[in-house]
């Protein structure tokens, strides 16, 4: 059980006043409420508007909402659901426009906190949409909010997907999602749709609710089910109700409110992934540069936190020692890239003990700063069991070939963090018959959808940031496609004899894939997921892949590569993802571009990516 509240809010759909509402939310136990700003003083739409001398203010007559009640128990507005701004009809349509935008000014002089926008009647909203982006340039303190209906007939993510773009897909406008009171079979699939959505409402009407047998109002197993999954994107809830009493025999409005604060302390405990990841869903971190940047302390204590990695290491290690030793044997293990405080060499200190091997150590670090913990580390803990060395693990000398080379350079997408090169260079210390732990290291795409992660990168407004990847912790991300694979590195590997600065330097660990997708529904893609899978030795694997993410290892979140246009991508369209890795002698860098077809014929697609690494690269 969580000790923890969600804000509820009440609409109360019969004709409620400002101060009957407000006396509602007090006693029910309310968060907020909703309520219509006006009330039409005419009868028809398609009858010229009774408008008072000044066309710009309302009478008190029509006015419903006064003020903005107290910070306390505010009240959000709502724009009457009955305009037809899409009407084929003109004088229907001008008059739309008219109410329209005097409510728009009415809600803007109240600097109401949100005002709820209706769900456009027409299937065309372009009109909808061009009165709705005006409103959101006019009020600068509101929030946008539209309300959707979670299914209807037509596709309501289409309509949504229409006005949002015509909106240029503009970060401030919120989604209120109303949920219907029979849920279809395919729920779970647009339930999944929307998570990549910004959604800051979900929105239940009272008659969703069943009763139970003391007579109070719950929710079916089904939509339990779906609330406790949104509560993970921190949405606030709505009870939408056509009367002051509810709907159900016992507990009044209040009870409704109960019931989704019970769900909410009763949600599952977050996993450890999800804890070590507060603070960091879908925020923006860049790469590391770990050649042409010493890391700080704070960073390296970060990846030392994960004890999986670690166990998965140990036990790497331990299999490799177990197929190596004899009895005479004393097994040469070096581990580049210590860090201050060692934790690879504590995991092959351990893995020897277990194995009951005679093991020789050395500790290669080029960090200046961390050479000093790790010597002290040496003295206090390690003694003459483990050499220490300050050096580049690619220019070091070593007095003696080691049987097990041990790293831990692996990025979000395996080599995004340069482990080929560094190994490349290592490779000298390894014997012809020696074991690298990692042997090999797969990267993996997906196509994605994300309002969020999309306007994140937008906020920055410059090219460099539309063409760099980043590494996120997803949440509010939906995958359109699952994950396939791209190219491989092994370790040790038959390397291409090239000096620096000749055209065939590093040239054998350039990669290029072309990946297709089949997407199934309708979608809009605002990038690419990067992922990878690594074998450390023989069937030890370590993977932050969806379909083989290591249980409970956080060391690594997924790369994302933004894309500088959202693609629509039709109901069983093709999505093919090109990705090259390139490098030269100084750097290394990818290149991205994204086609969409459908039956063997080009629908959209976009420019090529960070040509020539001229906005990021990592530097060797």
């Amino acid at each position: 059980m969580q000790d923890a509240q969600i804000l509820v809010g009440l609409e109360l759909d019969c004709g409620i006043s400002q101060s009957d509402l407000s006396i509602q939310i007090a006693n029910e136990g309310y968060a907020f409420g909703l309520l219509q700003l006006t009330f039409p003083n005419f009868s028809s739409l398609d009858l010229p508007l009774k408008l008072n001398d000044n066309v710009a203010s309302f009478t008190p007559e029509e006015v419903n909402l006064l003020t903005t009640a107290t910070p306390t128990q505010p009240i959000h507005g709502t724009i009457a659901n009955w305009l037809e701004l899409d009407s084929s009809d003109p004088l229907v349509r001008l008059n739309s426009e008219i109410w329209f935008s005097k409510e728009i000014q009415w809600a803007t002089h109240l600097g109401l906190s949100a005002c709820f926008f209706p769900w456009p009647l027409s299937q065309d909203a372009s009109n909808f949409s061009r009165y709705l982006n005006s409103a959101i340039s006019a009020s600068h303190f509101t929030d946008p909010v539209l309300r959707i209906p979670f299914l209807e007939q037509e596709n309501s993510w289409v309509k949504y997907n229409q006005i949002r773009t015509l909106c240029d897909h503009t970060p401030r406008l919120l989604i209120a999602l109303q949920f219907p009171e029979e849920l279809p079979d395919d729920v779970d699939d647009q339930v999944q749709r929307w998570f990549a959505e910004p959604v800051k409402y979900i929105i239940l009407p009272a008659s969703l609710f069943l009763t139970n047998a003391k007579g109070f109002p719950v929710l079916s197993k089904k939509m339990q089910g779906i609330v406790i999954d949104f509560m993970k994107i921190n949405p606030q809830f709505i009870i939408l109700s056509h009367s002051i009493k509810g709907h159900h025999q016992n507990g009044g409005l209040s009870a409704y409110a109960q019931y989704i604060q019970y769900l909410y302390r009763q949600r599952p405990e977050s996993g450890v992934i999800d804890q070590f990841a507060t603070g960091y869903h879908d925020y923006l971190q860049a790469p590391l540069q770990p050649l042409m940047d010493n890391l700080e302390a704070a960073t390296y204590e970060v990846f030392e936190q994960d004890p999986v990695k670690y166990r998965l290491y140990q036990l790497a290690v331990e299999k490799a020692l177990l197929d190596r030793m004899d009895e005479d044997t004393t097994v040469v293990i070096m581990v580049v890239g210590a860090g201050p405080r060692g934790p690879l060499v504590d995991c092959c200190l351990r893995a020897a003990t277990k194995a009951n091997c005679k093991v020789r150590l050395y500790a290669v670090e080029k960090n200046p700063n961390a050479v000093v913990t790790l010597r002290k580390k040496r003295k206090d803990v390690w003694g003459d069991s483990v050499t220490v060395v300050h050096s580049d693990m690619r220019a070091w000398v070593a007095p003696e070939k080691c049987d097990i080379l041990v790293s831990e350079l692996l990025g979000s997408f395996g080599d995004n963090e340069l482990s080929p090169e560094c190994l490349d260079g290592a490779q000298s210390l390894l014997k012809e018959t020696g074991i690298s732990i990692p042997a090999n290291y797969t990267s993996f795409v997906a196509p994605i959808s994300s309002h969020k992660l999309y306007n994140e990168v937008m906020a920055y407004k410059d090219l460099k940031s539309m063409e760099t990847p980043y590494v996120v912790k997803f949440r509010s991300v939906r995958e359109l496609a699952e994950s396939k694979e791209t190219w491989v590195f092994n370790h040790p590997t038959e390397i291409v004899d090239a000096y620096p600065g000749t055209i065939q330097f590093n040239a054998h660990n350039k990669r290029y894939a072309s990946v297709t997708f089949e997407v199934r529904s309708d979608s809009l893609m605002h990038g690419i997921a990067g992922y990878f899978e690594s074998v450390l030795y023989n069937d030890v694997i370590l993977s932050i892949n969806p379909k083989t993410h290591s249980t409970d290892m956080f060391s690594w979140f997924p790369l994302f590569f933004p894309i500088k246009h959202p693609l629509f991508i039709p109901s069983g369209s093709q999505v093919q993802i090109n990705l090259w890795r390139c490098g030269d002698a100084r750097r290394v860098w990818y290149e991205w571009c994204v086609v969409v077809s459908k039956d063997g014929k080009f629908l959209n697609g976009t420019e090529l990516h960070n040509p020539g690494g001229r906005s990021y690269f990592i530097g060797l």
